[in-house]
């Protein structure tokens, strides 16, 4: 039997192959990648109340379409060809007519397979169609739903909001927008519009060897690659053991079967400690060689505890996999590689849009001070907690940003000492989203979904906005926050930001459900 699904997508693919084809050759592979997923796509989430409009989904992929046109967006990943998470497709189709067969458990998305799964109309039938058409939300009706939203006590003693009209860049809606509050880890997007504008989206950052002149000197020299690996499967990441395998290679054509290593981590300055101390398991010591952040578990996201001494830690378990390919060498010490070094190998990371989109998806502070640190090597600051501030700003007012008010002491937004105005939080959506900046689409494609994805994946439930919004979350002991885009009921593409802070603190989880409810309501409102 042929479910429905599968019958639109049959009817849908040429198409959709013309558009992916007319754009980059490669995301016709990425079609392919997604269609079996769209097959068991009715069976991967929970049926919700709320039933978005088709011009809703529509109007996301359009605008995601964005990230197509950038060519940011690659076939590896949940995307399918419009640059639309699939897990989002996989919603909509399940919010069709009921009956259908059940198709298990979508890998990937955070929903349980209800049975029997319900059927779906083809999600397909909007390419190429008009969206946003009606007029924008007014300051007025906006404010008619926000506000008593904003006057909820959960949300604590203080609160500022802003909502933007992403096709036109227009400001729609303000309350204290230039109030400058604790942004908590809604930072990361400044970091990540910052890194993309200053290093560029296909930047990737190199581990390498090099073996000093007239000696058997080898340096593991660090550049900064916090998702370097050393565990066996690499899952696209840089590889130590692939680092080892091209190392051992070079030294035996060389002859060489014993050495000595050391390592260098000379790249960045100043402390390596955050602000919050050493002592906890939200990120390790800021350093430019360490392997899987530091973790002393295989997790790969979230909180866990750290090795006090990464870089040693990885020079170690380098010298081990030497070890294993038959090149000798006792233990590694630090020691700065010399400018007559020659190059023995190398490794490099995932393009930088790839990092950004990891960082805001799982909201990952060691990639998010490495990216501050890259920021600052490639403004030509000091790559160290100050200059790394200093380089973002730099960038930031490059683009021409509201910066007011605004101060950054750290990349992730861990350090209170950062400050954020919500103008600026949507400012920087805006320019993210602006076709004359393709490079930052990783700042929007990477924000967690709604119900789906990342600090997002548990949130919302019940909630319109389940997989129409696409937001940063940031959170701090009285601290709460929450930037992002959401496409309104008439299909236009709205950025928001929304900052409480609290003393003393309020409760977090109705904090958290009032900053879901203001960007639901947004999904719901066409407001005009």
């Amino acid at each position: 039997m042929v479910v429905p699904e599968l019958k639109a997508w049959r009817a849908a693919r040429p198409h959709v192959v013309r558009v992916a084809r007319s754009v980059r050759p490669q995301l016709v592979r990425a079609v392919e990648a997604v269609k079996p997923p769209l097959v068991r796509a009715v069976g991967a989430v929970k049926p919700l109340v709320t039933r978005p409009s088709t011009v809703q989904f529509t109007a996301g992929s359009a605008t995601l379409g964005l990230v197509v046109a950038a060519t940011v967006v690659t076939a590896a990943g949940p995307w399918d060809s419009t640059g639309q998470r699939t897990a989002e497709r996989e919603w909509a189709a399940s919010q069709g007519r009921a009956g259908g067969a059940d198709h298990g458990h979508v890998s990937g998305t955070s929903g349980k397979a209800p049975a029997p799964a319900p059927s779906a109309a083809s999600v397909l039938t909007g390419l190429g169609g008009s969206v946003g058409a009606g007029p924008s939300p007014t300051e007025k009706a906006l404010a008619d739903v926000l506000g008593p939203l904003l006057d909820n006590a959960a949300l604590g003693t203080e609160r500022t909001a802003a909502v933007v009209d992403l096709a036109t860049g227009k400001r729609l809606y303000g309350k204290g927008a230039d109030d400058a509050l604790t942004p908590a880890s809604t930072t990361k997007i400044a970091t990540a519009v910052a890194a993309l504008t200053a290093a560029g989206a296909d930047h990737r950052i190199a581990t390498r060897t090099v073996l000093e002149p007239d000696s058997e000197k080898v340096v593991l020299v660090g550049g900064g690659d916090p998702t370097l690996t050393a565990r066996k499967d690499a899952q696209g990441n840089a590889s130590l053991r692939t680092l080892a395998d091209r190392t051992a290679r070079a030294l035996k054509d060389r002859k060489t079967d014993e050495v000595t290593l050391s390592y260098d981590t000379s790249l960045y300055e100043g402390p390596d400690v955050h602000p919050i101390g050493l002592d906890n398991t939200n990120v390790a010591r800021v350093t430019a060689l360490m392997a899987d952040e530091g973790r002393l578990d295989d997790t790969s996201s979230g909180t866990a505890k750290r090795t006090e001494e990464p870089a040693a830690d990885a020079a170690k378990e380098f010298a081990d996999l030497l070890k294993d390919r038959g090149i000798k060498t006792a233990d590694p010490v630090p020691a700065k590689a010399t400018d007559r070094a020659k190059s023995l190998a190398a490794v490099k990371s995932p393009p930088l849009s790839a990092l950004v989109e990891r960082m805001l998806t799982n909201s990952d502070n060691d990639i998010a001070e490495a990216l501050a640190r890259q920021t600052a090597v490639a403004a030509g600051e000091p790559a160290s907690f100050k200059g790394g501030g200093t380089a973002i700003r730099k960038q930031l007012k490059k683009l021409g940003l509201p910066l007011k008010g605004a101060e950054f002491a750290d990349g992730s937004g861990l350090d209170r000492a950062d400050k954020l105005t919500a103008d600026l939080l949507t400012a920087l959506l805006a320019k993210a989203a602006d076709p004359a900046h393709p490079e930052l689409r990783a700042a929007l494609t990477g924000l967690p979904v709604a119900g789906f994805t990342g600090t997002l994946s548990t949130r919302y439930a019940g909630q319109p906005g389940t997989g129409l919004v696409r937001a940063k979350t940031g959170t701090l002991t009285g601290v709460h926050t929450l930037a992002g885009t959401v496409v309104d009921t008439d299909g236009h593409l709205l950025a928001f930001a929304f900052l409480t802070a609290s003393d003393p603190p309020t409760e977090p989880t109705a904090t958290q459900k009032g900053l879901d409810a203001l960007s639901s309501t947004l999904a719901t409102c066409g407001c005009n």
